[in-house]
């Protein structure tokens, strides 16, 4: 379901709503465009950043109330390393630091903040706002913030993401609380524990470290006390950001020449490769099927395929299954399900494979990342017209294959 600003508006009164304009969301767009990214994980992190940070700073500088001139925390220039790895962008109000941590999600239960916000002294900040954005329905919705203290003292730590999380009901709701709060008692960091400082040699030792996962998540391969030693230097970040750079451009990608044809599946008719779920499974393995229909709600109507997706070495020469389920709508366009399943026997992926649905420009639409005992990862539910050709890439590191799909109309 979605919901308009104005219902948005209704549904919580107390917080701040704002409307992202067109025009806005291209500037956003063009912003990340004349960055640099080593993945688009990285790249739509910065257009979320991006368009957060503008929305808000530009409702700050219209506030006829506000004393004092708002200013970005950082260095422009620094946004993009930052963004590269980390989400959340800062800005200052006099002497108060704010922290903006941007999610795209369609329901924020909790709040999740990464550790460098946190426990990087020179990253931290008074208060930290919760950021919810609907690109579609062109909204920005601030859920609420925490400050730093409450952080400490009530926050859960997540040792598998680095962050710490808040239950979305216990941040304070209304930014006039933390404007009156800042001026009555202006509220003070406590001093974070310090962390190392690194010799050149230990640096240049951590990037070739860094450097063996590039498109993964290089923030959770070091310990934290070594990654936030690194990011907290400009200079050795951007020495990070330029390695991650260097080696997306040696990426290696597979594409193959044979585009399936979608609209014959209604037919029975299937590109090779393309096979009964059943058939690449082991007897160990059949619970699958049955969890590929209950994830998918994969009902009366949908044509179901499979089939074997093999990255090589990069995947310890064993492979994943890729599963598509289709069927009409309604509205006569085709919906697709795309979920990643190990195959082999497995219980689960590995981590930071990503699942990729590209359009027939090569612009990304959706991504989705698997983590650690994550059994499958799946993209959203979305839809498609007779004509449309559209791609599905399974990524890990510096591999990528590339299947190249098409929904012809069929003659009656």
């Amino acid at each position: 379901m979605t919901i308009n600003l104005n219902d948005l508006t209704l549904i919580y009164p107390e917080q701040l709503c704002l409307y992202i304009s067109t025009q806005e969301r291209q500037f956003a767009w063009h912003q990340t465009m004349q960055e640099s990214y080593s993945n688009t994980v990285a790249r739509w992190n910065a257009y979320l950043n991006h368009l957060s940070l503008n929305t808000f700073l530009t409702w700050l500088q219209e506030d006829p109330d506000l004393q004092v001139i708002p200013k970005l925390g950082f260095q422009k220039t620094d946004f993009q390393s930052i963004w590269e790895v980390v989400n959340g962008s800062v800005l200052t109000v006099g002497e108060t630091r704010l922290v903006l941590i941007p999610s795209d999600k369609s329901y924020l239960s909790e709040f999740r903040i990464p550790q460098e916000w946190i426990d990087i002294p020179s990253w931290a900040a008074h208060y930290y706002l919760a950021v919810q954005l609907n690109v579609e329905e062109c909204w920005l919705r601030v859920c609420g913030y925490a400050n730093y203290q409450q952080i400490c003292e009530q926050a859960t730590y997540d040792v598998m993401d680095r962050t710490y999380c808040l239950d979305v009901e216990d941040l304070i709701a209304d930014l006039n609380v933390m404007w009156v709060a800042q001026e009555l008692c202006p509220p003070k960091i406590p001093e974070a524990k310090s962390l190392p400082t690194l010799s050149k040699a230990q640096v240049e030792e951590l990037l070739e470290q860094l450097n063996k996962w590039t498109f993964s998540f290089p923030r959770l391969n070091v310990s934290f006390e070594k990654w936030g030693a690194l990011l907290a230097v400009d200079e050795f970040r951007q020495h990070l950001n330029q390695r991650r750079l260097e080696k997306q451009n040696n990426l290696v990608e597979v594409s193959y020449s044979v585009v399936s044809n979608l609209s014959l599946w209604f037919q029975n008719i299937f590109s090779a490769g393309w096979q009964n779920l059943d058939t690449l499974l082991t007897p160990q393995q059949k619970t699958l099927a049955a969890q590929f229909r209950s994830n998918f709600e994969l009902s009366e109507g949908y044509i179901k395929r499979a089939k074997l997706i093999d990255l090589g070495m990069q995947l310890g020469g064993s492979a994943v299954v890729l599963l598509i389920g289709l069927k009409t709508e309604i509205d006569g366009k085709i919906g697709l399900r795309v979920q990643l399943h190990p195959a082999n026997a497995e219980t689960y992926l590995i981590p930071n494979l990503r699942v990729i649905l590209l359009s027939q420009t090569g612009t990304i639409l959706q991504e989705v990342t698997s983590r650690s005992h994550d059994h499958y990862i799946q993209l959203k539910k979305f839809k498609s017209s007779p004509g449309i050709r559209f791609s599905i890439q399974v990524a890990l590191e510096d591999v990528s294959i590339k299947e190249d799909f098409v929904l012809e109309a069929l003659d009656d």
